[in-house]
């Protein structure tokens, strides 16, 4: 893979700064990215039917709220044009994508438990520190490997936190 297009939600900041990062990496992998923005499903369809003409590409889905009202749509067209891609949450490859890495939120939200915890004990919301999180999980669909051709390797396989058949 030599280019990557980059689903965004370009207004939301977040979306912006998600691709910010991956576009300072790209370079050092060989990797030419393409931000694609999601506002609508017909902008989305356009520019991933202009995306899968050239070859040896890949999507990368970044986290919004967009990216989730999309997401049957997302993982749809990746099928149809065989774009390998990978998804920032585990329940788009429990629907059909390929790959995922992201937080693990189960995790995120224990986590949030403790800081409710200590606000009800009188600790102003304001002086705790904002928590990145710590925990993130790896799952692939071998299902949709398999239509795409790929075999995914035993290391990597090894190291998921789920694997769907």
């Amino acid at each position: 893979m030599t280019r990557a297009a980059v689903f965004r939600d370009a207004g939301n900041p977040s979306g912006n700064a998600q691709f910010g990062a991956i576009q300072a990496l790209a370079p050092s992998l060989g990797v030419e990215v393409s931000p694609i923005n999601m506002r609508d499903a017909s902008e989305i369809e356009r520019a991933a039917a202009a995306f899968a003409r050239s070859a040896n590409g890949g999507l990368i889905v970044t986290g919004s709220a967009a990216a989730t009202l999309h997401r049957n749509l997302l993982i749809e067209l990746a099928a149809r044009a065989k774009l390998p891609t990978i998804y920032y949450a585990r329940y788009f490859v429990a629907a059909g994508g390929l790959i995922s890495y992201g937080p693990d939120f189960a995790d995120q939200f224990r986590r949030a438990a403790g800081y409710v915890d200590r606000i009800l004990k009188g600790e102003k919301a304001a002086d705790l520190p904002v928590q990145a999180p710590t925990k993130y999980e790896l799952a692939l669909n071998l299902k949709t490997a398999k239509a795409l051709g790929l075999d995914l390797p035993a290391p990597v396989l090894a190291r998921a936190d789920e694997v769907i058949e």
